[in-house]
């Protein structure tokens, strides 16, 4: 399971079992949350959990509004100057797969509009065209925008968003599930073949820390380390310059005063080995690990 689902805090467990209810419909959903959360790996995940194919993403903030409606739509021969041959667009494409709509926010009213009929009836031309076409696919939007105010301001159609919101999925910010920051350290540190050692104080220096831009900053963070520190120890005065903004909280405030690295990582396997009834596999598997990666990870706390 990709990096952004590694843990087992309550937040992501529910998420889990969002996707798993979703899974096998065919409904409309709305993929909400922060930058960095891991929207578009949610929706890859949804989609993989669907057994559908294909997949086909379409990031909305990258196409100008000029090629957009042709990316979405395709288009006819001559229907536009340039227009030299047919087009099939990504409606066509997704076939009875995925259309992913990533930062549906960005698209301009008009097309809001467009797109709205084709959810509401499922059909539509091509650019320049007249032969009405079916959408086959199920069809995925998100966006880090909060559009309930979006739809006050004027940029969004309301209509448009309770017809995507079918089902609503909330991807949490890293900042609401502190408690799988030790794994999805070990997790991430892992992906380059070794773990360096960390220092107590560099744990507890990420739990005080907000991560605004969550679990992608805090790949990107350890990517740095990795390449100025490869063998460690990583220390919390590593983290001085990588970390943007104030801690949530002075390091120093901690309840037992040895709240750090390890004794958050122990506390977290041990209540993912509950769930799982101590099976070893089982929770590797939750995780998206090996199971003699897992083994390392509890023999390193004393399990």
């Amino acid at each position: 399971m990709a990096e952004f689902l590694v843990g087992d805090s309550p937040d992501i467990r529910a998420l889990r079992r969002e996707l798993q209810v979703v899974a096998g419909t065919g409904s409309t959903v709305l993929i909400t949350g922060e930058t960095g959360t891991g929207k578009g790996l949610v929706a890859r995940l949804l989609h993989e959990l669907s057994g559908a194919s294909p997949f086909v993403h379409v990031d909305c903030a990258s196409l100008s509004p000029s090629l957009i409606e042709s990316e979405l739509f395709g288009h006819e021969r001559g229907s536009f100057t340039g227009a030299s041959e047919r087009r099939v667009g990504r409606l066509e494409q997704a076939g009875e797969g995925s259309l992913f709509l990533d930062e549906l926010a960005e698209l301009d009213p008009w097309l809001q509009s467009k797109l709205l009929r084709v959810l509401q009836d499922r059909v539509f031309e091509r650019v320049g065209g007249a032969e009405t076409q079916s959408l086959r696919a199920r069809v995925m939007a998100a966006t880090n925008r909060d559009l309930p105010q979006e739809i006050a301001a004027g940029r969004f159609r309301a209509d448009l968003y309770y017809r995507l919101q079918v089902f609503e999925i909330r991807v949490p910010p890293l900042r609401d599930r502190r408690s799988d920051l030790p794994l999805l350290v070990d997790f991430l540190a892992s992906r380059w073949g070794r773990r360096p050692r960390m220092a107590e104080s560099f744990g507890s220096r990420l739990q005080a820390y907000d991560w605004p831009g969550n679990v992608r900053e805090l790949a990107n963070v350890l990517e740095r380390l990795q390449i100025t520190k490869p063998e460690g120890p990583w220390e919390a005065s590593d983290l001085d310059g990588l970390l943007v903004g104030r801690p949530r909280r002075p390091v120093a405030q901690s309840p037992t005063g040895r709240e750090g690295f390890l004794e958050y990582e122990r506390a977290s396997l041990e209540a993912l080995l509950l769930q799982h009834r101590w099976n070893v596999s089982a929770a590797a598997r939750s995780l998206g690990v090996s199971r003699g990666a897992l083994r390392g990870r509890l023999s390193r706390v004393g399990f």
